[in-house]
C-alpha cells in the first residue's frame, strides 16, 4: 500500500469517528489531498472515497457537509467514469428527497460535479455519458409541479448543464423542449424566469428544426395573449433567444416584432419594460433584419421615454421653484409614488434608444432632428437611474457624430457642410438651457452625469461652449466646493474643466478666473492624489489662460501667479507623495515659469534649483527633461546659465540611458539649451556631450539617429568650436549610417542638412575634398559590400555637397563621368557615378559636360550589369530636370529610334515627368503623348507599366485637355490598350487636393465601368485604380459606391471557370487565373474600412469575408487582416456573425498538410494558423465575446490541443507587447 492510500484510509477512518470536530478536519485534510495533481487512487480506494462523501453529505453537521460538497469537484478528474455516475445517480437521488436540507446539498454537490466535468470538446465522453445519465431524472423532476423547490433546483442544474455541455445533449434536446415549454405557464414567477433562462442555453446549440419549433410556439402563444403574466413571460422567452443565439432569431423577426410592437402599447408597466428589453435585443443582435422596424421602434422609444402618467412635468413651475425655498423643494416627493413602475418603462426605452443610436450610425442626421429634442428634453427626468440612462443615450449620439467625424475628415469629403454637427451647434443651447437647472442639484449622480455630457459634447464639437461659459462657472465651482460632492464627483468637474479650457479661447475665461483659480487651487492641496493630480493638469491649463505665449509683450502681471505658484510649489517640494502627483507638479511648475517666470521674482532661481534636483531623481528625470525643454525654449528668455554647468553633464549621462524616450526628450533638451544659450557655452560643458553621440548614430533605431543629427546640426551652427572634435568622434560614425541599407527619409534628410551645414563653415579638414573622399571611398575601395540602397543615399549626400560647394564640384563631376565611361572601372563605382550625376544634375545644369554624358549613358545602356544600366537610365531623366531643352528631346528621339533600350529610355522619360515643371514640360507635350500612345499596346507588362505611369504623370501637365483623350482610350478595342489607360488614369491621384480633382470625379465613373469588362487583367488594373484612389482620395468614389458594390463583391467569388489544371512532368498542378483578380478585391474591401465605413452595408460585406476565409492561401491572409480589423471598428456587427465566422478559423487552425508535402506547404500552413490565431486574439477583444458559446467551444478546442494552445499563448503575448511597446512610445 502507498504512502498515500494509507494516509487515506486513515482519514476515512476519522470520518466514521462521532466527534464532529474530527469528521471536519479529515474531510478538510482528503480535500487537500485530492487538490494535489500527483495523487493517483487505486480503485479501492476510489469506491471508499465516493461512498464516504456521499455518506458525508448527510452528515448532522452542516460544516461536514459543505466540506464533502467541495470534495466532490476535485474528485471527479481523480475517479474511473463509472464513480463518477454513481455519484451523479447518488445526488439526483437525494435531489428528490423530502428532506429540504439534503436537497439542497446535493444540489450543490450536483453544479460542482458538472462545473468540473471536463469540455465536450476535450476528447473525453465522461461528460456527454454523466448529461445522459442525469438528464432524464432532471427533466422528470422539472416537471413535477407539486414541488416547487425541487423544480427551481432541477432548472438550475439544467441550465448548468445546458450551458457548459449542450452540445452532448443533443439526443435529449427534443424531451428538454418539451419539459421546459409548460413551464413557462407556471403559477410560480421564478420556476418560469428559470425556465426561460435553460430555454436561452438550449438555442444556442439545438438543431434548426427545435428551434424552428420553440419559435412557433413562442408565436403562437404571444397571438393569443391569453394573460398579460404570461405575455410578459414569452417576450422574455423571445429577448433571451434573441440574446443568446440572435442570427438564428433572424428569419423569424418579421412575426416577431410586430406583436412585441403592439404590446409596447398595452397599459402595464412590467409588459412593456419587457417589450422593449427585447427590441433592445433585436436591436443588438439582429441590427439588419430589424432595419425595417427602426421608424416604429423609434417613435416608441421617443413616445415612451417621456411616459410618466404620475408627475406633471411644467417648466414654467420648474423655473419658478428653483427660487422656492428648500421645503417647497422637497415637497417634489409627493408626486412619486412608491408603486409608480412607469420609471422602467422610461428606463428600458432610454436604453433601447441609446442600442439604436449605436447600431445605426447611418442615421444620424435622422437622429438629430427626431430623437435629439426629446432626450434634451428629457433631461428633467426626477428618477435619478432613469436619467442617468438618457444621459448615456446623448453620449452615445454625439459619440457616433464624433466616429462619424473622424470619417469624413479621413474621407476627404470634399468641405461639404457636416449636417448632425450643424444640428449639434443649433442645439447647444438647448442643451445648456436643461442643464442648466441640475449644475446645483443635490444629486451627485445628475452632476456627474451633467459634466459627462457636456466633456462629450466639447470633445465632438470643440468651442461650442465659448458662448456659455457665464452659465457654466457657478455650477463648476459649485461642484469643486460643496462639501456633499464627492471625490469622483470633483475629478468629473475638473476633468470637464481640463477639457474646455483646452479646447476654448483664454479670453472666454478671463471674465470668471477670480471664481475658478481659489476653487482649483483648494484642489491642489485636497489629500486624495487623484483630485491633486487632476487639479495640477487644470492649473496648466489655467496658466495658458492668464498669459498665452502669443501675448506676453502686452499682458500685465497676473494677481493669481503667486497663489497658483505657492500651491504648486507646495506639491513639488514634497517627496512622500503619488508619482502621478510629483510629474504633474513638476509639469505644472514648468508651465507656470515657462508663461510668468519674469514674475516669480526672488522665487525663480530655487525652483529652478528644485527641477535641476528632479532630473537627477530616476522616477521624475522624463518629466523634468520636458520641462526644461518647455523653460528653455519660453519667450521670456528664463536665465538658466547658473543652471547650466550642472545640468548639462546629468544630461549627458542621459543619452547613455536605455529608456528610448529619456534619448529623444535629452537631445531635444539639449537643442534648445544649445540654440538660446550658445553664448555661454565653454569647451569643457560641450566635450563630454560629444563623447555621447557616436553611440546613437546607429541604424538600430533610425528615429533617435535623426534626431542626434538634427541636434548636431544646431550645435556646429550654433557653437562653431564643436566642429574640430567632429572629425575624430562623429563623422566616421555618420558616414558608416550613410552607408546603411536601412537609411531614408527624414534621417537622410537630416544627414544631407548637416552635411550643408559643415561644409559651408570651411573649416580646416572638413572641406569639400575631405568630406567626399571619406562619403565615397568605401564604394571605390570595396563596393561590391555595400547595399543597393547605400548608393543612392551616398549620391544624394554628394550632390548635397556638390549644391554648397559648386566651384569645388565642377571637377568632381567631370570624375564622375570619366569613371563612368572607364573599362578599367568596377560596376559599383559606375553605378556611384551615374546617381551623384543623376542627383547634381536634378539641381542644376551639369554645363558642358552634358554633350559628353549623353553618349555615356547610351554606352552604359549596353553593359551587362543590370545596376550599371539601371543607374545610368536614372540619370539621364534627372539630368533632364536641371536642362530639359537639351535632354528631353534627345531621350524622345532615341526612344524611337533605340528599339532594345526603350524600357531604360521608358524609365528616364518617367524621372523626367515625375520631377519637371509642368510649365517646361508644356511645350513638348504633344510629343511625348504621340509617343506613348505607340507602346500602350507593348508586348511586355513591365513596359506597358512604365508607360501608363508616364501616361498620368503627362496628364497632370494639362489635364483639361488630356484626361479627354485618356477617357477615349477606353473604347480601344484592345485589352492592352484599356488596362495601361486605367493604370494611367491611377497615377493622376493623389493624396493631396489637385486642380485636376473636379476632372477626375467627373469622369471616374467611365473608368469603373471597365469592372465589367470581359477581360480579367483589365477588371484586376481597375480594382488596383479603385484601390488607389479609395486610399488617397475617398471622396472620388464615396458615390459611385453603390454602383461599385456589386461587380466589386461578384470578383470576391472563386470563378470555376478559369480554374485551369497543368502537367508538369508527372504531377498536376493547379492554376488559378482568377487568384489575382480576387487579391484586388479583396484589397480594395479592406481599403474601403479605413475610408467608407459609414458607406458599407456591413452584414452583406461581412458575408463576402466570409466566403474570403474559405478561400485560397493569399486570400484568407487577407481575410484574416480585415477581420481583425472589423473586430475594432464594428464589433457588434462581428459579434452577431461570430458563429459562421468562426467555423472557418477552427477549419484553418485544425487542418493537417498532407504527409510528404513540400517545405513551403508545411510553411504557409504555420503562417495561416498563425495569422489565425492572431485573428481570435483580436476578437477576444469584442465587449460580450464571451458570452458566445461557439467561441467558447474553440478556446476550449485550442487549450485541449498542446501544439495550438502553445501557439494562441505565444500570440497573445506577443499581442500585448506589442500594445505595451506602442504605449510607451507614445509616452
Amino acid at each position: 500500500m502507498s504512502s498515500a492510500t494509507y494516509h487515506i484510509s486513515s482519514l476515512l477512518e476519522k470520518m466514521t469517528s462521532s466527534d464532529k470536530d474530527f469528521r471536519f478536519m479529515a474531510t478538510n485534510d482528503l480535500m487537500v489531498e485530492l487538490q494535489k495533481d500527483s495523487i493517483k487512487l487505486d480503485e479501492d480506494s476510489e469506491k471508499k472515497v465516493v461512498k464516504m462523501l456521499l455518506k458525508l453529505l448527510e452528515d448532522k453537521n452542516g460544516e461536514v457537509q459543505n466540506l464533502a460538497v467541495k470534495c466532490l469537484g476535485p474528485l471527479v478528474g481523480k475517479v474511473k467514469e463509472y464513480q463518477v455516475e454513481t455519484i451523479v445517480d447518488t445526488l439526483c437521488s437525494n435531489m428528490l428527497s423530502d428532506k429540504e436540507q439534503l436537497r439542497d446539498i446535493c444540489s450543490i454537490g450536483l453544479k460542482t460535479v458538472i462545473s468540473e466535468l471536463p469540455a465536450a470538446g476535450a476528447g473525453t465522453s465522461l461528460a456527454a455519458n454523466v448529461c445522459r445519465k442525469i438528464t432524464g431524472q432532471l427533466t422528470g423532476a422539472v416537471g413535477k409541479r407539486d414541488d416547487a423547490a425541487v423544480q427551481l433546483e432541477a432548472l438550475d442544474i439544467l441550465s448548468d448543464m445546458l450551458g457548459r455541455l449542450g452540445g452532448a445533449l443533443f439526443t435529449f434536446h427534443p424531451s428538454i423542449l418539451n419539459c421546459l415549454l409548460p413551464q413557462l405557464t407556471s403559477p410560480r414567477l421564478a420556476v418560469r424566469k428559470r425556465a426561460v433562462l435553460a430555454l436561452g442555453h438550449l438555442v444556442q446549440t439545438c438543431n434548426g428544426n427545435l428551434f424552428t419549433e420553440l419559435m412557433e410556439h413562442l408565436v403562437a402563444e404571444l397571438r393569443k395573449n391569453e394573460s398579460t403574466s404570461t405575455t410578459r413571460t414569452y417576450i422574455q422567452c423571445v429577448a433571451t433567444v434573441s440574446w443568446q443565439a440572435g442570427h438564428r432569431l433572424a428569419p423569424h423577426l418579421e412575426r416577431v416584432v410586430p406583436l412585441v410592437v403592439g404590446f409596447c402599447k398595452v397599459e402595464d408597466d412590467e409588459l412593456q419594460e419587457q417589450c422593449f428589453q427585447a427590441l433592445d435585443a433585436f436591436i443588438r443582435r439582429c441590427p439588419k433584419e430589424i432595419s425595417g422596424h427602426i421608424p416604429t421602434v423609434m417613435e416608441l422609444c421617443l413616445k415612451y421615454i417621456a411616459y410618466d402618467p404620475n408627475y406633471n412635468y411644467d417648466s414654467e413651475e420648474e423655473d419658478v421653484m428653483e427660487t422656492e425655498s428648500e421645503e417647497e423643494q422637497e415637497s417634489d416627493d409627493e408626486y412619486s409614488d412608491d408603486d409608480d413602475m412607469s420609471w422602467k418603462v422610461r428606463r428600458s426605452a432610454a436604453k433601447c434608444l441609446e442600442s439604436l443610436i449605436s447600431a445605426r450610425p447611418d442615421l444620424l442626421a435622422e437622429f438629430y432632428k427626431t430623437a435629439a429634442p426629446v432626450i434634451i428634453l428629457r433631461f428633467k427626468e426626477r428618477e435619478e437611474n432613469v436619467k442617468a440612462d438618457i444621459f448615456s443615450a446623448y453620449i452615445a449620439l454625439l459619440r457616433q457624430t464624433r466616429s462619424a467625424q473622424s470619417w469624413r475628415l479621413r474621407a476627404d469629403t470634399g468641405g461639404k457642410e457636416d449636417v448632425p454637427l450643424a444640428t449639434l451647434q443649433n442645439q447647444v443651447p438647448s442643451v445648456m438651457k436643461s442643464l442648466h437647472k441640475l449644475f446645483r442639484d443635490k444629486s451627485v449622480k445628475s452632476r456627474q452625469g451633467c459634466f459627462a455630457v457636456l466633456t462629450e459634447l466639447t470633445m465632438t464639437l470643440p468651442g461650442c461652449l465659448s458662448q456659455h461659459i457665464p452659465e457654466l462657472v457657478p455650477g463648476l465651482v459649485f461642484s469643486l466646493t460643496d462639501k456633499s460632492s464627492s471625490s469622483n464627483m470633483r475629478l468629473d468637474t475638473l476633468s470637464f474643466l481640463h477639457v474646455v479650457l483646452s479646447s476654448l479661447p483664454s479670453e472666454c475665461f478671463h471674465p470668471h478666473l477670480p471664481a475658478i483659480v481659489p476653487s482649483v487651487v483648494t484642489c491642489i492641496s485636497d489629500p486624495f492624489y487623484k483630485i491633486t493630480s487632476e487639479a495640477l493638469l487644470v492649473a496648466q491649463q489655467l496658466v495658458r489662460v492668464i498669459r498665452p505665449l502669443d501675448k506676453i509683450q502686452v499682458s500685465k502681471p497676473s494677481p493669481y501667479t503667486r497663489e497658483l505658484f505657492n500651491a504648486t510649489s507646495k506639491r513639488l517640494q514634497a517627496t512622500d507623495i503619488d508619482q502621478e502627483v510629483k510629474e504633474r507638479a513638476l509639469s505644472c511648475m514648468g508651465h507656470l515659469i515657462c508663461h510668468l517666470g519674469d514674475h516669480l521674482g526672488s522665487d525663480l532661481q530655487p525652483t529652478l534649483h528644485l527641477i535641476l534636483e528632479r532630473l537627477r531623481n530616476e522616477i521624475t528625470r522624463l518629466t523634468a527633461v520636458k520641462v526644461l525643454i518647455l523653460i528653455a525654449g519660453s519667450p521670456l528668455k528664463i536665465d538658466l546659465r547658473p543652471l547650466l554647468k550642472e545640468a548639462l553633464p546629468i544630461l549627458s549621462s542621459f543619452l547613455r540611458k536605455n529608456q528610448r524616450a529619456l534619448k529623444l526628450g535629452t537631445l531635444s533638451a539639449l537643442g534648445v539649451l544649445v540654440r538660446n544659450y550658445s553664448d555661454c557655452l565653454k569647451p569643457p560643458m560641450v566635450d563630454p556631450l560629444l563623447g555621447e553621440l557616436p553611440s546613437l548614430l546607429a541604424e538600430s533605431d533610425m528615429h533617435v539617429s535623426q534626431v542626434t543629427v538634427d541636434f548636431l546640426t544646431t550645435l556646429v551652427t550654433s557653437h562653431p568650436a564643436a566642429l574640430h572634435k567632429l572629425a575624430s568622434q562623429i563623422l566616421p560614425q555618420l558616414f558608416h549610417l550613410v552607408h546603411s541599407p536601412l537609411l531614408q527619409g527624414g534621417a537622410l534628410t537630416s544627414i544631407l542638412s548637416f552635411l550643408r551645414t559643415v561644409v559651408t563653415s570651411r573649416t580646416p579638414h572638413l572641406g569639400y575634398t575631405e568630406l567626399l573622399k571619406q562619403l565615397t571611398g568605401p564604394i571605390y575601395s570595396s563596393g561590391s559590400a555595400l547595399h543597393k540602397q547605400a548608393f543612392h543615399s551616398v549620391a544624394k549626400c554628394v550632390a548635397a555637397l556638390a549644391s554648397a560647394c559648386p566651384k569645388e564640384s565642377a571637377a568632381s563631376i567631370n570624375q564622375f563621368i570619366q569613371d563612368a565611361k572607364s573599362p578599367r572601372v568596377g560596376d559599383p563605382v559606375k553605378v556611384l557615378s551615374f546617381l551623384a550625376l543623376a542627383e547634381i544634375g536634378r539641381e542644376c545644369s551639369l554645363g558642358a559636360q552634358q554633350r559628353e554624358l549623353k553618349s555615356v549613358i547610351l554606352e552604359a545602356f549596353a553593359s551587362p550589369s543590370d545596376e550599371v544600366k539601371s543607374a545610368a537610365s536614372y540619370a539621364l531623366g534627372n539630368a533632364s530636370v536641371g536642362s530639359p531643352a537639351d535632354f528631353l528631346p534627345f531621350m524622345l528621339h532615341e526612344i524611337g529610334g533605340q528599339l532594345r533600350k526603350q524600357y531604360l529610355l521608358l524609365h528616364s522619360l518617367k524621372e523626367a515627368l515625375t520631377s519637371l515643371p509642368c510649365e517646361e514640360l508644356r511645350p513638348y507635350q504633344e510629343d511625348v503623348w504621340k509617343l506613348l500612345l505607340q507602346y500602350c499596346e507593348a508586348a511586355e507588362e513591365g513596359t506597358r507599366n512604365v508607360v501608363a505611369e508616364c501616361l498620368g504623370k503627362l496628364t497632370l501637365v494639362n489635364p483639361d485637355q488630356l484626361l479627354r483623350r485618356l477617357c477615349k482610350q477606353l473604347d480601344s478595342g484592345s485589352p492592352q490598350t484599356r488596362s495601361t489607360v486605367i493604370t494611367a488614369f491611377k497615377f493622376t491621384i493623389s493624396d493631396q487636393p489637385a486642380p485636376i480633382d473636379p476632372l477626375l470625379q467627373n469622369c471616374i465613373g467611365d473608368f469603373l465601368k471597365c469592372l465589367k469588362d470581359p477581360e480579367p487583367n483589365v477588371r484586376r488594373v481597375t480594382l488596383v485604380m479603385f484601390n488607389s484612389a479609395a486610399h488617397n482620395k475617398p471622396s472620388l468614389v464615396r458615390n459611385l459606391l453603390g454602383k461599385v458594390l456589386p461587380p466589386l463583391y461578384n470578383e470576391t467569388r472563386i470563378r470555376r471557370e478559369l480554374i485551369r489544371e497543368v502537367e508538369m512532368g508527372p504531377f498536376k498542378h493547379t492554376v488559378d487565373d482568377g487568384l489575382d483578380v480576387r487579391k484586388a478585391a479583396f484589397e480594395c474591401m479592406y481599403t474601403l474600412l479605413e475610408s467608407c465605413l459609414d458607406q458599407l452595408d456591413i452584414y452583406e460585406y461581412l458575408s463576402h469575408v466570409e466566403d474570403g476565409l474559405k478561400d485560397h492561401y493569399d486570400i484568407r491572409m487577407l481575410t484574416f487582416i480585415i477581420l481583425s480589423r472589423l473586430s475594432v471598428l464594428c464589433p457588434s456587427a462581428v459579434l452577431r456573425s461570430l458563429d459562421q465566422l468562426i467555423e472557418p478559423l477552427r477549419a484553418t487552425c485544425t487542418t493537417k498538410v498532407k504527409a510528404g508535402s513540400v517545405k513551403q506547404e508545411f510553411e504557409k500552413q504555420d503562417e495561416l494558423k498563425r495569422s489565425a490565431m492572431r485573428t481570435i486574439t483580436a476578437l477576444l477583444t469584442i465587449p460580450e465575446v464571451e458570452n458566445s458559446r461557439s467561441m467558447a467551444e474553440f478556446l476550449a478546442q485550442i487549450r485541449s490541443n498542446p501544439e495550438l494552445s502553445s501557439l494562441f499563448e505565444n500570440i497573445q503575448k506577443d499581442s500585448v507587447t506589442t500594445c505595451t511597446t506602442e504605449a510607451m512610445d507614445i509616452s
